[in-house]
């Protein structure tokens, strides 16, 4: 049994030797190292974990279901990566950003280009079915001087939890979507409703897997952000709703402390009236600031 132990353990080493030395014609080298390190794991992972035949097959499936779930408004493959952690890993190993600027978190599977340019005050919510919330913010560079004309992307989960790309029966195009962009002192404003938390979709191979390993799905209370300015660099963020049960066990381990905000009871008329909100409303009101670009 020793020297059948040895000779399969021999054959598996050349076996990851060959599909390595079948890169040595690879003129990319960034490409190169990459497909090196993926194939010296892989072929790792096999080793320790010596799956079956089915197990092999059952891998396979897996990873085929969830390209089949993939389409123009749901991207399994990036749930896929959000709820094992790589997202957050990737984000926090390549995009490290300068002190005293905004964190940036995970995209998430429902962003969708083309959302409605508005104008500032205007109410992102079609259905109005949650608590009323009024959104204030600016967006400053790294000195904290105010940029002009910043394209704010803006989108979150209804009351209720879902996106609209999630009931299209109710919300047929871009409920609680849209695009602003700032005025000379830096600033944007909009109304919209408070987010809920909710549970990542798991009507897919995701979910299935979450279940397997007897995780939660929920996601706590947000709202989402995108910024890009000229000369700065692009941030991807989230505000989470302070005192929200699942900041602590986010199902994509997104919530960074910075990035938890209050989301205020206010009870001023005159301001409700001005954005056309009954009292009381809830108010969240954040600076968000971007590196310099090199």
């Amino acid at each position: 049994l020793g020297d059948v132990y040895k000779r399969q353990n021999m054959d598996s080493c050349k076996i990851t030797e060959d599909a390595l030395s079948r890169l040595n014609n690879c003129d990319d080298p960034r490409l190169k190292e990459v497909m090196t390190s993926v194939i010296t794991h892989l072929h790792g992972v096999v080793k320790e974990v010596e799956p079956t035949d089915e197990e092999w097959l059952q891998a396979i499936n897996f990873l085929t279901q969830v390209g089949h779930w993939c389409d123009d408004k749901r991207q399994e493959f990036i749930l896929l990566s959000d709820t094992l952690g790589v997202t957050m890993l990737v984000d926090t190993v390549t995009d490290p950003k300068p002190t005293g600027t905004t964190e940036s978190t995970v995209l998430g599977p429902f962003h969708v280009h083309g959302a409605p340019n508005l104008p500032f005050g205007a109410n992102i919510s079609k259905g109005q079915t949650g608590e009323p919330t009024l959104v204030m913010g600016r967006v400053l560079s790294q000195n904290k001087l105010p940029i002009a004309g910043a394209t704010v992307d803006v989108w979150q989960a209804s009351a209720q939890g879902l996106y609209d790309v999630q009931e299209p029966e109710r919300f047929p195009d871009m409920n609680l979507r849209a695009v602003f962009h700032t005025d000379k002192n830096g600033c944007f404003g909009f109304c919209t409703e408070k987010p809920a938390p909710y549970p990542v979709p798991t009507d897919g191979p995701v979910g299935t897997m979450l279940k397997a390993l007897g995780r939660h799905a929920w996601r706590p209370a947000h709202l989402h952000f995108m910024i890009s300015a000229e000369q700065h660099i692009s941030l991807t963020t989230h505000l989470f709703v302070k005192g929200d049960p699942y900041l602590e066990s986010d199902a994509v381990q997104a919530v960074k402390d910075s990035l938890i905000v209050d989301f205020s009871l206010s009870h001023d008329s005159a301001e409700a009236d001005q954005f056309g909100l009954p009292t009381p409303y809830y108010k969240v009101q954040e600076d968000f600031v971007l590196a310099t670009a090199n």
